[in-house]
């Protein structure tokens, strides 16, 4: 069923919805690839540091879940600046997962749509786990905050989109 937003039903591909979840992994790392690119990108240009945002969700996670992060000062302090960027590499390519399960449901929004539903849906699971651990209040946050935000999320929204519609191509 067609509608403005996009179409509804399953398709012409019959591929299962593991399948589709594979495929959503993959634009998901694609997305979060691009998402980078830009960030590094307007970090570049724009001479600005690195978020602390990442460590700090470690951080607070490893205390609520009463897991401590091994090694001395030094050696525990470059354990978790590893695993900062995962926890965006989980976010990324899990949300793709998500967008593939949506599409293994028959939704195959328009292009402008599913790219800002996507853009969308990763701000949410991107910056919402951040917000309620209270590392981060996007009501505080200035424009240039939002912009430095939004901007490669839009990236990632419109890579992951093409990437799930060039996988349901005939």
């Amino acid at each position: 069923m067609r509608t403005p937003l996009g179409t509804i039903g399953k398709g012409r591909r019959g591929i299962s919805a593991a399948g589709w979840a594979l495929r959503g992994a993959a634009a998901g790392a694609a997305g979060t690839t691009a998402l980078n690119a830009v960030t590094y990108l307007d970090m570049t240009v724009r001479g600005r540091p690195t978020s602390s945002t990442p460590e700090l969700t470690v951080e607070k996670l490893a205390e609520k879940a009463h897991v401590p992060i091994p090694g001395d000062e030094e050696t525990r302090r470059n354990r978790v600046q590893g695993l900062g960027p995962i926890t965006g590499l989980v976010a990324g390519v899990g949300f793709g997962v998500v967008v593939g399960l949506v599409r293994a449901a028959g939704y195959r929004p328009q292009p402008l749509v599913g790219t800002l539903l996507t853009t969308l849906g990763v701000l949410i699971a991107a910056n919402g786990p951040m917000t309620v651990l209270g590392i981060t209040d996007p009501r505080t946050w200035s424009g240039a905050d939002w912009a430095s935000d939004i901007v490669p999320h839009l990236a990632y929204g419109a890579v992951v989109k093409t990437t799930m519609d060039a996988f349901d191509l005939p």
